[in-house]
């Protein structure tokens, strides 16, 4: 048996940062993924400056990222177009595998152990911690960290899941094409966006969600015509991938000595764009929780204050993905008044710099 201070379920953003903030304050943690090589998802992959603040205060290198950067938002619909820009600096768009890459590279520089290719094959609970029993070995730890995703498996046997919210997917696509606007586009139709990311001075990454399970991305951008159009010729240079259904539900996220971040603590709808955002927000509270009390008991308050705001923006989009017309209103008001949606996409994404209080300082648009 292998005894650790931390065992975390998961390699994504979550678990690395998670464990990132864990050695920061002097707690030992290994990370182990069943997923064998650079983890990918289906996400808009696009990171607003406070995020990539917060990546490099965790020492990952965003400098060495292949990403482009980004100035704002900009929403479309038909005629209809809003935006945005950033007050604070500039994010980034970066593939998933790309950001992997260099998460794990930060991991190793911190002497953090992470085994990819390693299943979590069960685990329970007793009074000085868990037994972890994995594909490789049997841990015994203080704590076990669910960073295992939308499906978590954590979530699942340690009896925190309810059933899922509404149906949606997303799927995602990159095409070889010079990205044509330094911002992020959101696309809408009736039951559907379409999320345009810069993702290299050659490369756009187009993010489709919808109820349908995405399996022909083709089809589902023939419901963006203009969109369609602009990137005709282009080369697609990634197969298709998935993610879904979104919108996933955790009764609590701690449990005894069982605490769940990132996806995996519930998520709510990718049109939010919280993923990376919480990721970062939900590991680091965890890791200081955990290195004050030596418990993950106050864990679950602060996650309820740290997505407040994230709570209350998708309740928002969410009504707007639901009632189109109501959208459409909404989208002509923010058209002649442009200060008030810039303002609103500040506070969404926490656009005030790294440690401001209304996000904690970490936002991602679209994780």
């Amino acid at each position: 048996m292998r005894r650790t201070e931390v065992l975390i379920a998961g390699a994504g953003p979550a678990g690395i940062a998670t464990a990132l903030s864990l050695a920061r304050r002097g707690i030992s943690a290994r990370v182990i993924d069943r997923r064998p090589g650079l983890l990918d998802k289906a996400c808009g992959e696009a990171i607003a400056p406070a995020g990539v603040r917060a990546l490099a205060a965790l020492g990952v290198h965003t400098q060495r990222l292949r990403a482009a950067p980004f100035q704002g938002v900009r929403y479309v619909e038909g005629a209809l177009a809003i935006e945005g820009r950033f007050a604070t600096g500039v994010g980034l768009g970066v593939r998933r595998t790309e950001l992997s890459r260099e998460m794990l590279a930060a991991a190793e520089r911190a002497g953090i152990e992470v085994a990819l290719g390693c299943a979590l094959t069960g685990f329970e609970q007793s009074p000085r911690g868990v037994v972890a029993q994995t594909s490789r070995a049997e841990h015994h730890c203080r704590l076990l960290v669910g960073a295992d995703g939308l499906a978590s498996p954590v979530r699942e046997r340690a009896g925190l899941a309810l059933p899922a919210g509404s149906r949606r997917f997303g799927v995602r696509r990159h095409f070889r094409i010079a990205p044509w606007s330094a911002l992020v586009e959101v696309h809408w139709r009736d039951g559907a966006e379409a999320y345009v990311t810069p993702v290299a001075a050659d490369e756009v990454g187009v993010a489709i969600l919808a109820r349908a399970d995405g399996r022909n991305f083709q089809q589902q951008l023939a419901a963006f015509p203009e969109l369609a159009a602009q990137l005709a010729g282009a080369e697609v240079v990634s197969e298709a991938c998935g993610a879904g259904p979104f919108w996933q539900r955790a009764r609590r996220r701690v449990t005894g000595n069982i605490a769940l971040v990132g996806d995996a603590a519930g998520y709510t709808d990718a049109v939010t764009g919280e993923g990376v955002a919480l990721a970062l927000q939900t590991g680091d509270a965890l890791a200081r929780i955990f290195a004050e009390s030596g418990s993950p008991a106050g864990y679950e308050r602060e996650w309820w204050r740290l997505t407040r705001e994230h709570r209350g923006f998708a309740a928002l989009l969410g009504f707007a993905v639901a009632h189109p017309c109501a959208r459409r209103v909404a989208f002509r008001a923010l058209a002649v008044a442009p200060g008030l949606f810039e303002r609103l996409l500040r506070r969404a994404t926490g656009d005030g710099g790294y440690g401001a209080p209304a996000s904690r300082g970490v936002a991602a648009l679209a994780g």
